[in-house]
């Protein structure tokens, strides 16, 4: 047994930022080398989605992991036992074929993630470097714009408006450290602005502000009032990104805006996000159709992706095979990468380089329910991301991430660029 074999497979019950049970998986080398990861969970999910093992019974609601542990701390350490950490591919692809169901139900995405990304610290670790580093190796790298979110809705804030995420991204900064000041000013100033107008009830999941709007347009105009209000050109210094996350309004092939009381077909959607594309300085929209309406993403992106990052979420699901049939088809021109999606890391960088070798965009994200684990950002840096998305600018596990660039940046040459979003 060589000094990077695997030793032991851990697993224990930890909580999530909604207070709701998750898996901590601690991977042990030979050596003595550790490294550990935690399972986020998401709310808004793709139907393609690898698939958190949850109990199903009392207590928690439902949600707790003991039938996930149980199998990490079995039959996980098990296969694995002997397995060199240094093959990330190899260690994915045992646990996938011990599974062997298409979505890890049986095992649980959350098991498999969390094992997973465990492994790859303590590979990491075992080298005396950090993950971001075991990634790129001898590659340069760049650092990823942060994607932040000013207002939280649909499923991570009760549905108070239809819309996901109405976020800003910075534009005119030279460094992550100035990126992060300048939206740091934009959601303070959101905060202010809704104090004034009677509307501070709080944050959303993501620690986006919680909203109360007449109309959904209206939060994007207080969002333009926010930039300007911190003293920031919107489309110059701040742009806008949207995540619709269009699935979750979409029944017999409609889709019910509840805020705005108007109902669409798939063409008439179009047009309205069109409008809001003509009006507001948006850069990318993500999931503006559902995931059962292909033909739709594919007018959507056939339209405007010339000039908007038009992002796939919930119809690509980290997965390397649906990127490369939604690039050839001319479906999104950006994807969204979820570890816990795919459920592996090696699935998730395949998914990854699936989309640079399209040419697309990539932006690296956390989900709804997370954690205080920082490794998306080695991720992001490590692959090369142009996006870093892990929620607003409150909140520790939200926070926690963007520090780790911080970190990571202070660690690299002033020289270091941020990923530029030309399209």
């Amino acid at each position: 047994m060589s000094a990077t074999s695997i030793a032991k497979v851990k697993g224990m019950r930890v909580w999530d930022s909604r207070g709701r049970p998750t898996v901590e998986a601690e991977v042990t080398l030979a050596s003595g080398t550790t490294g550990r990861a935690i399972a986020p969970a998401g709310a808004s999910t793709g139907s393609g989605e690898a698939i958190d093992l949850r109990d199903q019974t009392l207590p928690f609601n439902g949600f707790g992991v003991g039938r996930a542990l149980r199998n990490i701390n079995v039959e996980i350490a098990d296969v694995l036992s002997g397995m060199d950490s240094n093959d990330q591919t190899a260690i994915d692809q045992a646990m996938i074929e011990a599974d062997g169901t298409r979505n890890k139900s049986r095992l649980g995405g959350n098991a498999l993630i969390a094992v997973s990304m465990a492994n790859l610290a303590a590979a990491a670790n075992a080298r005396g470097t950090p993950v971001w580093k075991h990634l790129a190796s001898d590659r340069d790298v760049h650092l990823p714009l942060p994607e932040v979110q000013i207002f939280g809705g649909g499923a991570h804030a009760g549905r108070r408006i239809d819309i996901q995420d109405i976020m800003a991204i910075p534009m005119s900064a030279a460094t992550f450290d100035e990126a992060l000041a300048q939206v740091a000013e934009v959601y303070a100033a959101a905060g202010q602005l809704m104090a004034a107008a009677g509307k501070s009830f709080g944050v959303a999941d993501e620690g986006g502000w919680w909203p109360e709007f007449d109309t959904n347009e209206k939060a994007l105009d207080m969002l333009m009032r926010a930039i300007e209000a911190s003293g920031q050109r919107p489309g110059v210094d701040i742009a806008i990104s949207l995540d619709i996350a269009a699935s979750e309004f979409r029944t017999n092939g409609r889709y019910r805006l509840e805020l705005d009381k108007k109902t669409f077909d798939s063409d008439e959607m179009i047009e309205w996000l069109g409008k809001w594309i003509d009006q507001y300085p948006i850069v990318a929209i993500e999931d503006p159709l559902a995931e059962d309406d292909a033909a739709g993403l594919q007018r959507f992106t056939e339209l405007y992706g010339n000039h908007v990052q038009v992002v796939g979420d919930d119809f690509l699901v980290t997965d390397a095979n649906r990127i490369i049939e939604a690039a050839e088809t001319g479906i999104c021109n950006s994807v969204l990468i979820k570890p816990n999606q795919a459920g592996t890391i090696s699935e998730t960088s395949a998914a990854f380089e699936a989309a640079k070798n399209a040419g697309w965009r990539t932006i690296v994200s956390a989900r709804s329910g997370e954690t205080e684990d920082v490794i998306l950002a080695h991720l992001a840096v490590g692959w090369g991301a142009d996006l870093l998305k892990v929620g607003a600018f409150s909140r520790s596990e939200r926070m926690a991430k963007w520090n780790e660039v911080l970190r990571i940046a202070e660690s690299l040459s002033d020289s270091t660029p941020l990923a530029n979003l030309q399209i």
